[in-house]
């Protein structure tokens, strides 16, 4: 792009032209630009995790150093990946709206798609929880304090579903975002044609990949590289994770932060591609949702992240075996990718079991008696 010629001219370069331009002075001022741009935008999703938290009232230090002493997200922006980018944008709609900002949230969701396709997945919690018993756009809503809860969750939030379904704020956030987005597309479009079609949206929802890859898929895709898939197994493939993220939206949508987070989680699980930079898409999340968990550290904790980081080193083990020293040991990496989506759903439903549900907005007109913790 710096030479006036397409990004797309990369074979690999799969992503949105503003990613292109927002790196071109790596080619003017310094080849380390991006890995700049990329690092202040880890630094800013910690500042936004504190704001986020702030606003509910919540003891937030622990929270941040999650995300920012956590070595794996610093690593992926410093090596030169856009996905502390994407973090801060999703981290900042959330903000906004918790602020009433509703255009803002709009826009900047309806950029965040164009900018990197899996965001889509969030729609239908954003569009669920704007009721207009819940949320008004203009003044701040009112959102209910860190430490109010509710055990029933299913009937209510169904109840809540498909309550005022065409409100005001619904139609405003999806003329918005779908506007911005097209709009995106569409000068994409102009400038770079089928290319940018092909490279930067309809490759990812037909990607397969045979290497490098976490999912429980890829040795049937690599088994059948050479062949086009046929719809049924495009649909066998689609199937649960369509089922899963549709189970979650409609049990825990009142819940929205925690609702991307178990969106996000079995997004990545069960996905046709799992790549270690798709672990950041959730990361950025789980600060969010860790003060309303009653998980404890000293057991559950400890057992889940050694179950979840164990099953990812023992994939790897046999990854390496395969890459590095060509041993031809696909079947044994494959029933490791078995163990991996054996870890996800374990991991899940643990903190699913453990979270304490909190609904992020409070009804208008109903009040609130409770005593709030107080920042330090």
């Amino acid at each position: 792009m710096a030479s006036g010629e397409s990004p797309y001219k990369r074979t690999t370069y799969r992503y949105s032209p503003l990613l292109a331009l927002l790196l071109v002075p790596n080619s003017i001022i310094h080849r380390s630009w991006g890995k700049f741009i990329f690092s202040a935008s880890d630094l800013l999703v910690g500042l936004f995790i504190r704001e986020i938290l702030k606003l509910r009232k919540v003891v937030c230090t622990v929270s941040v150093m999650v995300w920012l002493l956590n070595p794996f997200t610093f690593t992926i922006g410093t090596r030169g990946n856009c996905e502390p980018i994407v973090c801060a944008m999703i981290l900042w709609i959330i903000f906004s709206l918790m602020k009433g900002n509703l255009s803002q949230a709009a826009f900047w969701y309806g950029l965040v798609v164009h900018f990197r396709v899996y965001p889509i997945i969030y729609a239908l919690p954003i569009i669920l929880v704007l009721d207009s018993k819940l949320f008004r756009s203009g003044p701040k809503p009112s959102l209910e304090d860190w430490n109010s809860h509710t055990s029933s969750t299913e009937k209510k939030t169904f109840h809540f579903s498909v309550r005022s379904l065409f409100s005001r704020e619904r139609i405003m956030f999806g003329l918005i975002s779908g506007g911005v987005f097209l709009a995106c597309n569409a000068v994409s479009f102009y400038f770079y044609g089928h290319e940018f079609l092909h490279e930067a949206l309809l490759y990812h929802l037909t990607r397969t990949d045979p290497r490098h890859n976490f999912s429980i898929y890829f040795y049937h895709i690599y088994l059948h590289y050479e062949r086009q898939f046929s719809a049924v197994e495009k649909l066998i493939s689609f199937l649960p994770q369509f089922t899963v993220q549709l189970a979650l939206v409609f049990s825990f949508s009142k819940d929205p932060v925690f609702c991307m987070f178990l969106q996000t989680v079995a997004f990545v699980a069960f996905n046709k591609v799992i790549t270690a930079q798709y672990f950041v898409w959730f990361y950025c999340l789980l600060p969010l949702i860790l003060p309303w968990s009653r998980m404890k550290l000293k057991w559950e904790g400890i057992l889940c992240i050694i179950l979840w980081i164990g099953a990812q080193t023992h994939w790897l083990l046999w990854g390496y075996m395969l890459e590095f020293k060509g041993v031809n040991v696909l079947l044994q990496l494959w029933m490791a990718s078995l163990v991996f989506l054996a870890a996800n759903t374990f991991v899940l439903v643990k903190i699913i079991q453990r979270h304490r549900f909190s609904p992020l907005f409070r009804q208008y007109g109903s009040s609130d008696g409770k005593n709030v913790k107080k920042l330090d």
